[in-house]
């Protein structure tokens, strides 16, 4: 898979887009939730930020992938929960905030947990070879410029400018989703050409990695008694992650690195689907948390 415009020009715009979009809908108020929900976003953030990672290791060694797609794997694990993950936890009638506080805490961390991942991956699964010496300064500059620096522009124009912001959100939200659709389908377009049976590998390796994932958090949070909304939050939390940066990461060393959050992006919306199908009446009859 050779570079291209799409990897190189429009994925960096669409996360541009979709990070701008984020920053909108955040509020200072949306970082103290910290101390709000201290139970559920230390259950949260744990399961995002390490549970994660570390099975998509383990998907990436019980299925055998070559080191590209077990990397890819790696860095699709690491990325933070994403917007989409808000507009289903509202749908399931989980706890909207909390999955709003945990997404805007997972994409600061990424500055650091996702190049932090990406060099234990790299180290593990090509060990000695020349390609496993990356710039990695270069890349948290990267993520840096395509993570905070949107994210900050959206909450200041949010601060600044409300009025405006509550208009312009809607519209910029609709954006995200077209160019996430587009990112998806790029990065497809042009694994095309891979082996039949490498594709089918990754597809198998992401989807039990999304119900693993979706699985373990909600028994996890189950088992720290936290509420059906809290545990709806925390499970489509861990099951639709931030593809687009995992994509914009993973272009960063090769295109081929992209396949399996291209292939996650689509199955994660089926799955949390089904799943916000089902627990939405169950949340239905549990009385909101003062």
């Amino acid at each position: 898979m050779a570079s291209s415009f799409f990897a190189t020009s429009l994925l960096p715009v669409a996360l541009f887009v979709i990070m701008t979009g984020l920053g909108l809908t955040l509020t200072p108020g949306d970082f103290r939730r910290v101390l709000v929900y201290p139970r559920g976003m230390a259950i949260g953030l744990g399961n995002l930020l390490l549970l994660s990672p570390l099975l998509a290791f383990g998907a990436a060694i019980i299925f055998d992938l070559g080191p590209e797609l077990a990397i890819g794997m790696v860095l699709l694990g690491a990325a933070p929960g994403g917007t989409t993950a808000n507009l289903l936890t509202h749908l399931a009638l989980g706890d909207t905030a909390l999955s709003v506080t945990m997404t805007a805490i997972s994409s600061l961390a990424s500055v650091l947990t996702t190049p932090l991942f990406l060099a234990l991956a790299t180290w593990h699964f090509l060990g000695d070879r020349p390609d496993a010496t990356l710039d990695m300064g270069g890349i948290v500059i990267k993520i840096l410029l395509i993570t905070l620096v949107p994210l900050s522009l959206g909450m200041l124009v949010r601060h600044r400018a409300t009025g405006f912001a509550l208009r312009a959100e809607p519209w910029v939200k609709r954006a995200a989703l077209v160019f996430f659709v587009i990112v998806v389908a790029g990065a497809l377009f042009e694994a095309r050409n891979e082996a039949l049976g490498m594709l089918l590998a990754v597809g198998a390796a992401t989807l039990s990695l999304n119900l693993a994932a979706m699985s373990l958090s909600w028994f996890i949070a189950r088992k720290a008694k936290l509420d059906t909304r809290q545990s709806t939050a925390i499970a489509i939390e861990l099951g639709v992650h931030n593809t687009t940066l995992a994509m914009a990461v993973s272009a960063m060393i090769a295109p081929i690195y992209m396949i399996p959050a291209a292939v996650y992006g689509i199955q994660m919306l089926i799955t949390a689907g089904l799943f916000v199908a089902l627990i939405q009446r169950r949340n239905a009859r549990e009385p909101v948390a003062a």
